[in-house]
């Protein structure tokens, strides 16, 4: 048996460490995109996640689990702005110094965010090479201890927990789908459905513009994120070393949609579900819409995680079409 990075006895127990400290979020439902996908959509509100992501749970569960030496030195990341945001508040419940390496194209919303909390920024260029080596820098001059944005166990057990409290409350699922980036998410997503034997398909949501692990689960192997372009700004990074055998050996397919499709989905939520999420979250909504997924067969009964709702009310993507 092929042996992963996380379990889900990992992710039973990172259910219990962050329990006191994560929201269990709300699933909702909207009869209007139940009729546009043809079946019932049951969806996971990660945007009512403290620090309004996901991004919580793992770097919650990876803090929280520190040895007190590594506390005492700090903690360091890089990230566009999410995993930076929850990173930040973690470290603040625990009482921990952090550095942020953020690109400076984030968003100016999630780097304020970031501030708030208590967390000391670090510019550097929008490329994966150069958060990187700033991430490398910082560290060897702080002493900081690197928390990966989701290559690490401890981040793909957290982020699992969110399709565990789906499947609670929504035991009699056919599929699951989620958006993926680095894939801390799909990755814990799959541990949480039982690595299949549950009998719940797991497909992945990405923009067309950062279509690695379309491109990687076709190819049957690891393709890197080169120039991505989309307004998906959560979605930009590579599938990491931790988190591509697990995409790889058991996500069904991922469905790629346009940037026009995730601000089409992402005013359909804000309009008609009365949930405000960002583009990187939205991408799921788009791709259960899509003309791929609905062709599907045998999905009555869909889980939709909605990743986050970090959104920048000064530039909307819409804004100007």
């Amino acid at each position: 048996m092929t042996k992963y990075a996380a379990d889900i006895d990992a992710v039973c127990e990172a259910a219990d460490r962050i329990a006191s400290y994560a929201h269990r979020t709300p699933v909702v439902t909207c009869s209007t995109l139940d009729r546009m996908a043809g079946r019932k959509l049951f969806f996971k509100c990660e945007q009512f996640q403290k620090s309004g992501s996901f991004k919580f749970r793992g770097a919650c569960n990876t803090l929280m689990k520190l040895p007190g030496e590594a506390v005492e030195r700090g903690v360091v990341t890089h990230s566009s702005g999410n995993h930076a945001q929850a990173l930040a508040l973690a470290a603040k419940l625990r009482g921990c110094a952090v550095h942020l390496v953020m690109p400076r194209t984030a968003s100016l919303i999630k780097r304020q965010a970031v501030e708030g909390y208590g967390g000391t920024v670090h510019l550097c260029e929008p490329t994966l090479a150069a958060r990187q080596e700033t991430a490398a820098r910082v560290a060897a001059e702080t002493g900081a201890v690197m928390i990966p944005p989701f290559d690490h166990p401890d981040i793909i057990a957290g982020q699992a927990t969110a399709a565990r409290e789906l499947l609670a409350e929504v035991p009699d699922l056919d599929a699951i789908i989620a958006p993926v980036g680095g894939g801390g998410l799909i990755s814990g997503t799959v541990i949480a459905m039982g690595m299949g034997t549950r009998g719940v398909r797991v497909f992945a949501a990405e923009p067309a513009g950062a279509d690695d692990a379309a491109q990687s689960l076709a190819a049957g192997r690891l393709i890197p994120q080169t120039s991505p372009q989309t307004i998906c700004d959560g979605l930009l990074t590579s599938l990491g070393e931790l988190t591509w055998p697990i995409i790889r050996d058991h996500v069904q397919r991922v469905i790629v949609v346009s940037d026009g499709e995730v601000i089409e989905a992402m005013r359909l939520c804000w309009q008609r579900a009365k949930l405000l999420i960002e583009p990187s979250a939205a991408v799921a909504a788009a791709a259960v819409l899509s003309q791929e997924f609905v062709s599907i067969e045998g999905l009555g009964r869909v889980g939709v995680i909605l990743s986050g709702g970090n959104v920048d009310l000064d530039n909307l993507p819409w804004t100007g079409l």
